[in-house]
């Protein structure tokens, strides 16, 4: 009974060191692409920095654009940084979602193996 109850833990553990890792990987995409999209909007958009990042911001969170987006330039950069931020809201939904995914076919797995 001790051997099980070692291998649980052991295995919770795997599973809570690669969700942080899941994690860890998702806070530097979104950070860069935090910072990213500040950039664009500060240079291309002509905002102030806190007016790009907010927009960035509610982008990456998929709210919308916040106030008036500047001259042309701005605009196609928010058309673009909006897609973007569609497919970094589908990765890091990915990479958050496998590591649960991944136990929860295990268990499915091993409850196989004990019948």
């Amino acid at each position: 009974m001790r051997d099980i109850n070692n291998q649980h833990k052991a295995n919770r553990q795997r599973f809570l060191r690669h969700l942080g890792r899941q994690g860890l990987w998702v806070a530097l995409l979104v950070s860069l692409s935090l910072a990213g999209g500040t950039l664009g909007f500060h240079d291309l958009g002509r905002q102030q920095w806190l007016d790009a990042f907010l927009n960035a911001s509610m982008l990456l969170g998929g709210m919308g654009p916040v106030g008036d987006l500047g001259p042309a330039s701005g605009k196609l950069f928010a058309a673009l940084y909006a897609l973007y931020a569609g497919l970094v809201f589908l990765i890091v939904a990915g990479l958050l979602v496998t590591p649960v995914f991944h136990r929860v076919l295990h268990r499915f797995h091993m409850e196989d193996e004990k019948r």
